[in-house]
């Protein structure tokens, strides 16, 4: 009978002011916020249509991953026929394959069954059985053909735009931003929305940039100028000049470390000549790999590439055995820096075209967040309207139980650091309506009761206590949907599903248990003779 013990009061006035509490730094100024303790400091961070900022659509390279795995196919294959000791000729790939002649027919068996175990199993995610992901065919005159499945290109690609989703992550994490949103669209694109960060072309820069480090031996053994004439020794390739592009190195395909061996980038000073560049240490691994790599080429240069163009190529001197280094080639500043931020965050699988881009300004923002303010609190004040004319005194209960619900939405998302964006607002202002729903649903059982002729305290006790399996229902049922819409959706509909999943839940315990303390309060202070619906 409207009795609350005390512990429950406490926990439920309890929930309420700290939900009330909380909200309020969302209603201040950053220079407002500098003098509250620094819990009190956390707010809703707002999403790119509230406070500006970069939207770019990128779409991975499906081609260029394409050819760097054939041509790792084709490292593979020519590595595996030279260690077996295996005679070969017109070793190539073309768009769709690799290509290779085996010139001895008694060698010709062996080689199959070499070349095959090149290929790898796949499993399926979802039916468990395994396919390969090369076709490794053999043809006439000794010709083996090696094929990427339709099926391992698919997952390749999947791989790389979960890998590169992951290296634009902490790219954009590195500039300090907050709240970035990058996921996948598609079969082969990447949706990027950076709040606060109003300058596409930086953006681009940051994360457009493949960042494959690799170092690799000079091939000294012909000149470039007579390699760019056809003269190209087996293994090698020509690689042109940063700085300089009519000069251009002979390197070896073979890689000593790549980007992927790094341990830590960082900018700085050359103590020499003053010159901005970047210091490096390689992890355990690939620092054994350099050690012995530089250990055996004393007197040969070795070049440092960066995304196909060589940065640098340095003669050894002496052995390099500290794992650590740097890297310098007439950097600027800005340039070093930006180079030690994408060293860090590691490279891409391939590279990655903007397609779409858009700059949402500060001011575009703010007029998104004065028009969303506004509908909120036109909504927030028909519904009190609705609710006092509806049922008077009761119905005031109920708009004090809808401020701590509205409260209690922005505490959660500004605990939770979730971002708010322009539907979001709509999602708590349409939470209001479904909030006041389970009240409503309550005070109408209250007065089929009072007219039954039941004295009030029962009426009351009735009232809450037959509409809980309603409530909980009408409550459930647009849970399942807001849950659906987050799971399925993206973007904006996601935005739109956290605060409604919110709200529905800070529905049911102010319905429930705060409005009912509240009622409660006042009917055994009031004793009233009736029940005032």
């Amino acid at each position: 009978m409207l009795h609350f013990n005390l512990w429950k009061t406490v926990i439920i006035l309890g929930i309420s002011f700290a939900a009330i509490v909380l909200s309020l730094p969302n209603f201040f100024t950053p220079s407002q916020l500098e003098v509250l303790p620094r819990f009190l400091q956390m707010r809703m961070p707002l999403g790119l249509d509230l406070q500006g900022g970069s939207y770019l659509l990128l779409q991975m390279d499906s081609a260029e991953l394409k050819k760097n795995w054939l041509e790792n196919i084709t490292s593979g294959a020519r590595k595996t026929l030279r260690d077996e000791k295996l005679d070969y000729s017109g070793l190539a790939n073309t768009r769709d394959e690799v290509r290779v002649t085996i010139r001895k027919p008694e060698q010709l068996d062996a080689a199959f069954t070499k070349l095959r175990a090149l290929s790898q199993p796949m499993t399926h995610a979802i039916f468990g059985n395994a396919q390969n992901d090369l076709e490794v065919t053999r043809g006439e005159n000794g010709l083996i053909t090696l094929k990427p499945t339709p099926a391992a290109i698919q997952d390749r690609i999947t791989s790389a735009i979960g890998a590169a989703i992951e290296v634009v992550r902490r790219r954009i994490d590195i500039t300090g931003t907050t709240e970035p949103l990058i996921q996948q669209q598609g079969r082969d694109r990447i949706l990027v929305q950076v709040p606060g960060f109003n300058d596409p072309a930086k953006l681009k820069e940051l994360i457009g940039k493949t960042a494959k480090l690799t170092f690799q031996m000079v091939d000294q053994s012909v000149p470039p100028d007579e390699a760019q004439k056809g003269a190209l020794p087996p293994g090698s390739a020509l690689y042109p000049s940063k700085d300089d592009e009519q000069r251009s190195y002979v390197l070896e395909k073979q890689v000593i470390v790549g980007g992927e061996d790094l341990e830590s980038a960082s900018p700085g000073f050359d103590q020499r000549s003053g010159e901005p560049i970047v210091s490096f240490r390689f992890k355990t691994a690939g620092a054994q790999r350099f050690a012995k790599s530089t250990q055996e080429n004393v007197g040969r240069p070795f070049a440092i590439v960066l995304d196909g163009h060589v940065i640098s190529a340095p003669v050894i001197r002496e052995p390099i055995l500290t794992g650590s280094g740097q890297i310098s080639g007439n950097f600027g500043v800005e340039e070093a820096n930006t180079l030690s931020v994408l060293l860090r965050s590691g490279a891409l699988p391939a590279s990655l075209q903007v397609i779409e881009e858009r700059s949402v300004g500060p001011s575009l923002g703010a007029d998104s967040i004065a028009a969303g303010g506004l509908a909120s609190v036109i909504a927030f004040l028909a519904v009190a309207t609705f609710m006092i004319l509806g049922y008077g005194l009761f119905g005031s209960f109920a708009i004090l139980a809808l401020i701590v619900n509205v409260a209690l939405i922005m505490a959660v998302l500004s605990l939770m650091q979730a971002t708010l964006t322009l539907p979001g607002i709509a999602g708590i202002a349409l939470t209001m309506g479904v909030a006041v729903d389970a009240n409503v649903l309550i005070y109408e059982r209250m007065r089929e009761e009072a007219r039954g002729g039941k004295a009030p305290v029962l009426a009351i006790e009735a009232g809450f206590s037959r509409a809980y399996a309603t409530i909980i229902d009408s409550h459930l049922t647009g849970l399942i949907g807001g849950a659906i819409l987050f799971w399925l959706g993206v973007g904006p509909i996601r935005g739109f599903a956290v605060t409604l999943c919110i709200g529905t839940i800070a529905s049911l315990f102010t319905a429930i248990t705060l409005t009912r303390l509240i009622v409660a309060t006042w009917f055994h202070r009031a004793r009233p003779a009736e029940v005032p619906l």
